[in-house]
């Protein structure tokens, strides 16, 4: 029964009677009425239903900056201040790559940017400027990170100071431009499949690096096609041994491989170079195709910081097993994890911007005889968007969460705090970047007609963060690395062991949650009690530790007949669903923590209004997950619904100061029905119009 009472059960005698007594034993049962706020996670006070918020916008706006928004700013006001450096619509892909290089060596040389510096001593501040880079061009934004976080970052963390020493200049000034050659025409994901050779030749002291077949062919290699000269080639190590083998294979690992003159340009001996061509999106990234003919280059082009080969052919490692170092290598690049899933926040905020600025602008249709109304007016339009906004602001903390991490782990090297944030970025990394992939399509066709318009951009931001997907982990992949930490932790918790710290809550709440549900707070529906965070973050994590749970029993008993593999295979959709609820779990924490943690009480207000249908939004999307486990009740889910279109609503009457709050000009938005001001004017004159 509901605690709270209807005029209409008073008048019954019986059913009061019973709602009495329902009363005191939820009294016993439940240690924290609907009314109390929790202790760790008190209620903020929102506006009334009726009120519209009044958001200092200015306020909104410098919390969410971040401390380096100038470093940003700086960075937007170079290209605004070069019409020579700005990507006009329809530009071929030939100029679009040439482009790109000149905006990279421009930014470093002439406006004395040097983004190679932050990765070694300030992520935050490195992805800063990939960020704005990003709004700028988003194949500048790739590009840039192809040439210091993927061949540079492999050169800082996976080679040693002679590495460092001899190329760390090259790479800043963007003399040695470069590539990250990991990928395989036959194998991207699994890449201790990869089939490129570097066999060790002891009478040269040399590595011969060779491509076995077509199948080895380095593939969507990005600065291959047209730019690079040197690459970080991914490669099976072979030693000559003694035994029956005559070779031992010693896992993959990284060299340097020169593969044009650094004078000339020209393709080196033994490099066969093919330009991959044409693509959906990011067209002003070079990417190509390479293949090697036993490439001689010297020993000491290994990166040799997790293993290495003496002159005489002896292989050193301080990791005993080929796992234990693959593992270790790839730890290392989780960087660019991290950097997408910071940058899709970006893309989420642009589209976002121009669908509701747009949807604000616009007005169809009305009562007789009165005004058309704003679209944004519509509840169906409102649906749309402004979870989609609530998801925005959700990321956008969660995005900073995970930099403050990396940045923490870059600094200490922490071996605990280097799984969580593999963990973290691979979830992270692929949640968000779904999210928004299937949000670009949302927001062109809730902007119509007009949104199809290139010049609107809907279209090119839609290529364009396509493959961020795919590239740097197949989000589906990565789902499954996810799983199976959880999995590890759940199994831990068990044995005594020590749990990370975005898994913590595993070891704090695991055996309150898997509890049965109670059933008198599984009919709570009042507003306070469905608006506390307690209630929303105890959903998000019983559904998390059920998920655990289930799976770890089903996978057991289907290991038994069909392997550890095909057991997997059989539970994988379960898996995939657990790690997404785990990381809306781990961002549903970090929003309601920035909503404690805002010091101006308007700005708090409008933050806890969207963190509200943030959360309640993902809990009605599953709310058949919550009734099958009776977590919650029909009239409860019926609250739940009915609250999330009203927060919909409140949402929509601050849209355009929450969107304001981004701080992004108008020189980066750049979509005619975007504009503040004379936004059609300006769409006719694009066109044509005088």
């Amino acid at each position: 029964m509901n605690p709270n009472q209807t005029l209409e059960d008073e008048s019954h005698p019986s059913i009061t009677a019973v709602n009495r007594r329902v009363q005191r034993l939820s009294l016993h049962l439940s240690p924290l009425p609907p009314h109390q706020p929790s202790p760790q996670l008190h209620m903020l006070t929102c506006a009334k239903a009726a009120n519209k918020l009044e958001v200092d916008k200015a306020s909104l706006r410098c919390y969410m900056r971040g401390k380096n928004r100038e470093l940003q700013e700086r960075v937007i006001n170079f290209f605004e201040s070069r019409p020579d450096l700005q990507t006009p619509v329809g530009i071929s892909m030939d100029e679009h790559r040439e482009l790109c290089m000149r905006q990279i060596v421009a930014l470093v040389r002439d406006a004395k940017f040097r983004p190679f510096r932050y990765v070694v001593d300030d992520h935050a501040k490195y992805f800063a400027i990939t960020e704005a880079v990003g709004s700028i061009d988003v194949s500048l934004g790739i590009k840039l990170g192809v040439q210091f976080s993927l061949w540079g970052g492999s050169v800082l963390n996976l080679g040693t100071k002679k590495h460092r020493d001899k190329y760390f200049d090259g790479i800043d000034n963007v003399d040695y431009p470069g590539c990250f050659a990991m990928t395989e025409l036959h194998h991207g994901s699994n890449v201790q499949g990869l089939q490129t050779t570097a066999t060790f030749d002891p009478i040269t002291d040399e590595f011969i690096i060779d491509t076995p077949n077509d199948g080895a062919i380095k593939w969507w290699i990005g600065n291959a096609a047209v730019h690079g000269k040197f690459a970080t080639v991914f490669a099976k190590l072979i030693l000559p041994s003694h035994d029956s083998k005559k070779f031992s294979d010693m896992g993959v690992h990284a060299f340097i491989v020169p593969i044009r003159d650094l004078k000339t340009h020209q393709t080196l001996p033994g490099i066969e170079i093919q330009d991959c061509g044409h693509k959906i999106g990011l067209n002003g990234v070079d990417n190509g195709a390479l293949r090697f003919r036993s490439v001689r280059i010297p020993r000491d082009n290994l990166l040799n910081r997790f293993g290495d080969v003496s002159r005489d052919g002896k292989y050193t490692s301080s990791l005993p097993t080929i796992n234990k170092r693959f593992a270790a290598m790839l730890g290392e690049l989780v960087g660019g994890r991290v950097a997408l899933a910071y940058s899709s926040v970006g893309f989420l905020k642009i589209s976002v911007t121009i669908a509701v600025r747009y949807s604000l602008l616009r007005q169809q249709f009305g009562p007789p005889e009165q005004p058309e109304v704003s679209i944004l007016d519509y509840q169906s339009q409102q649906q749309k968007l402004m979870p989609m906004l609530a998801s925005t602001y959700a990321f956008h903390f969660a995005g900073q969460f995970l930099v403050e991490k990396y940045s923490e782990m870059k600094k200490t090297h922490d071996e605990q705090l280097v799984a969580d944030v593999h963990a973290l970025s691979a979830g992270l990394k692929s949640y968000i970047t779904s999210y928004t992939a299937k949000s670009l399509s949302t927001c062109r066709e809730a902007c119509g007609g007009h949104g199809y318009a290139a010049v609107n951009r809907f279209g090119s931001l839609r290529n364009d963060h396509d493959i961020f997907q795919t590239f740097e982990g197949d989000n589906t992949v990565l789902l499954q690395q996810v799983a199976a930490d959880l999995l590890k932790q759940y199994k831990d918790k068990f044995q005594g062991g020590t749990l990370s710290v975005t898994w913590n809550y595993l070891r704090e709440s695991m055996n309150t949650y898997l509890l049965q549900p109670n059933p008198i707070t599984a009919r709570w529906e009042s507003t306070d009690h469905l608006r506390d965070p307690k209630f929303q973050l105890d959903a998000f994590r019983y559904r998390t530790s059920r998920l655990l749970q289930s799976v770890a029993g089903r996978l057991r008993k289907h290991s038994k007949t069909l392997g550890s593999f095909g057991a997997w295979n059989r539970c994988l959709n379960h898996l995939l669903t657990l790690a997404e609820s785990h990381i809306e779990s781990v961002i549903l924490a970090r929003f309601i923590e920035a909503v404690q943690n805002c010091p101006d009480a308007s700005s708090q207000a409008a933050l806890k209004l969207v963190c509200d249908l943030y959360a309640l939004d993902r809990i009605w999307n599953d709310i058949g997950t919550y009734r099958n486990v009776d977590y919650v009740a029909p009239n409860k889910a019926k609250a739940i619904h009915k609250l999330t279109e009203h927060l919909c609503f409140q949402v929509r009457n601050i849209a355009g100061e929450l969107i304001d709050a981004f701080d992004i000009p108008e020189s980066v938005t750049r979509a005619p029905i975007a504009m503040q001001s004379e936004a059609y004017s300006r769409y006719t004159h694009h066109v044509g119009f005088q």
